[in-house]
């Protein structure tokens, strides 16, 4: 059985790098970590991944006495710091071989045993678009398709 920020991180390692060798997957692991250590960000590997606006679903909106711990809320289309999570698809894994690859990694992650392979990072975007934050960090390296940002100081 996974623990939740075990789950949370092998789910975003395997959403966001399946594509990409170990060092990716650990790469954009090690990123959420450095964002549970920052205080920009939450405080726990599943707040930072799901992190962004939500709204609620019609099906509990319409029940305005309904308890709060009922309603039922998504995440808004394209607006998380994880774009998987909120891209409308399904985020049960289905390549049996990342998945388990995720697992590991967020597991050497989380326990501190895999080396850091990007320094202070706490951004990164795929090498494909140009961010307008992009600018004002310091780039530390590409791992893969992704870039990876550290403060400027």
């Amino acid at each position: 059985m996974l623990t939740e920020a075990l789950f949370c991180l092998a789910l975003n390692a395997y959403h966001e790098a399946r594509n990409q060798d170990i060092r990716g997957m650990i790469a954009v692991t090690q990123v959420v970590m450095h964002r549970v250590e920052s205080d920009l960000y939450p405080n726990t590997p599943c707040d930072v991944i799901y992190q962004g606006p939500t709204r609620e679903s019609w099906k509990t909106r319409q029940y305005a006495d309904m308890k709060e711990e009922d309603r039922i809320y998504y995440p808004v289309k394209h607006r998380c710091q994880f774009s998987w999570h909120c891209d409308g698809k399904s985020d049960t894994p289905h390549d049996n071989i990342a998945w388990a690859e995720a697992q590991l990694v967020a597991g050497g992650v989380l326990s501190g045993k895999l080396y850091n392979v990007v320094g202070k990072s706490l951004w990164y975007h795929a090498d494909y678009v140009k961010p307008d934050w992009a600018e004002s960090k310091n780039k530390f390296t590409q791992i893969g398709n992704h870039i990876f940002y550290e403060r400027k100081n």
